[in-house]
């Protein structure tokens, strides 16, 4: 019998263990949430297979998302990261990741930890659309367009609705499986 999933992912397997074993489940840890920041971030504009297929080479050349190594990254770990063929040579999603890491920072300051503020969005507890299909999946929601813009607020960059509401889907505050879906099962 064919496992059923959600739609997007039946490219390659790739998508298949990603959706599998990663998209949607609940995430608390702030540094795989700040991975998941940062990945979001630059797939704005672009694929999420593109930025899936760079993801050890994103992880490698960001220390493993070690956001306080991040936060301090001088300009000529910025000129090594534009000249790494590995990941999107994007000058300002790499600008904006060292900021995003130094804002990330401040909020673990201010709420205990990042994953704590991201959570309070959603009382912390998953949303689940249980969207019977992927028409049924929105781009973004009002808690996207308030946490974005709370972000944005807070100084983040690269942070729209969009990107926000693929954040939360990714780390699990949303579970946009569809009905059928083997995960939802």
């Amino acid at each position: 019998m064919e496992k059923i999933r959600c739609g997007w992912c039946e490219k390659d397997d790739l998508y298949r263990k990603y959706h599998d074993e990663e998209w949607g489940k609940p995430i608390y840890e702030d540094k795989m949430i700040f991975e998941f920041l940062v990945l979001e971030s630059f797939q704005a504009g672009l694929s999420w297979y593109t930025i899936l297929a760079k993801r050890e080479n994103f992880r490698r050349a960001f220390d493993h998302f070690d956001y306080k190594k991040i936060a301090q990254y001088s300009d000529e770990k910025i000129q090594e990261l534009i000249q790494n063929p590995g990941i999107i040579r994007n000058k300002l999603k790499i600008l904006a990741t060292i900021n995003n890491a130094q804002k990330f920072i401040e909020v673990q300051k201010e709420f205990g930890s990042f994953s704590k503020y991201i959570w309070g969005f959603v009382n912390e507890n998953p949303i689940d659309n249980k969207p019977k299909t992927l028409g049924d999946v929105p781009a973004t929601s009002e808690v996207s367009d308030l946490l974005s813009k709370d972000l944005k607020k807070r100084g983040f960059k690269f942070m729209g609705s969009t990107v926000v509401y693929a954040h939360m889907q990714a780390t699990g505050m949303v579970n946009d499986h569809v009905e059928n879906c083997i995960v939802r099962k």
